[in-house]
């Protein structure tokens, strides 16, 4: 009778497993209403606020970035719900949004537009690092944009030009890049001045000899000299973050 008892046991589970486990077809989980109604439940005033300093609109739930990717590991890579949630132009759903985007199912076209509608400095860092950056195309891309009248893809191309000054310079000319952002960086839209001045920072980092004269071009636009830090950080004044940096690697 144990036996039975025991058998019985084992069989009943393995009946109630199979109903309560069914196969949902992809993408039938999560929809853009659900994400954005859990997005505005984790909502804060305190990250709005401070979203709102750094140039946010109002269009935003104030999510805590942590709470963004906790989420986007629950959903993982979900493409036509990624480009839904970006669509929003809410920021919150757009920092999901390039986490869950296939980079391989985004054209040249798809991107570019993707990178032109963005309207925060932070999502463009997320779109950057999560995006941007893991395109097999992303050198075509800098080329391009680096010479584009829109402020956001100037912004990302000089963002892919300092990433390949730090990682992979062979073939670059530094001298010319030098040139431009001497002449340019003074007056461009604040959104490329951040990753132009990132890109000569890079070069008086990495290249010796181009340091006395990235550091000369810091000196003598002055941009972000006045730049407010919190104790511990560096400023992204080219003069001290070069000099830092070469500092640390000694």
């Amino acid at each position: 009778m144990a036996m039975k008892t025991t058998s019985a046991k084992k069989t009943k589970p393995k009946a109630a497993r199979a109903k309560t486990a069914p196969v949902q077809p992809k993408g039938t989980a999560m929809t853009l209403e659900k994400i954005l109604r859990q997005l505005e439940s984790l909502g804060n005033a305190g990250v709005r606020a401070q979203n709102a300093k750094w140039g946010a609109g109002d269009n935003q739930f104030g999510v805590n970035r942590g709470d963004v990717r906790k989420l986007a590991k629950k959903i993982k890579t979900n493409h036509e719900l990624a480009l839904s949630l970006w669509k929003t132009g809410n920021i919150d759903a757009q920092f999901l949004a390039t986490l869950l985007l296939d980079v391989k199912l985004l054209s040249a076209d798809d991107i570019e537009r993707i990178v032109k509608s963005v309207s925060f400095a932070w999502v463009a860092e997320w779109l950057y690092s999560y995006v941007i950056k893991e395109r097999a195309d992303k050198e075509t891309l800098r080329k391009k944009w680096m010479t584009s009248a829109d402020r956001w893809t100037a912004r990302a191309g000089w963002q892919l030009t300092a990433g390949r000054v730090a990682k992979s310079p062979e073939g670059l000319d530094l001298d010319a890049l030098l040139d431009r952002i001497e002449k340019e960086m003074g007056t461009a839209a604040t959104e490329v001045q951040w990753t132009m001045n990132m890109c000569l920072a890079e070069i008086g980092i990495h290249f010796p000899k181009h340091r006395k004269r990235a550091i000369a071009i810091g000196e003598k636009l002055g941009v972000y000299r006045d730049y407010p830090v919190s104790n511990g950080c560096t400023s992204p004044f080219a003069p001290i973050w070069i000099s830092e940096m070469v500092r640390r690697q000694k």
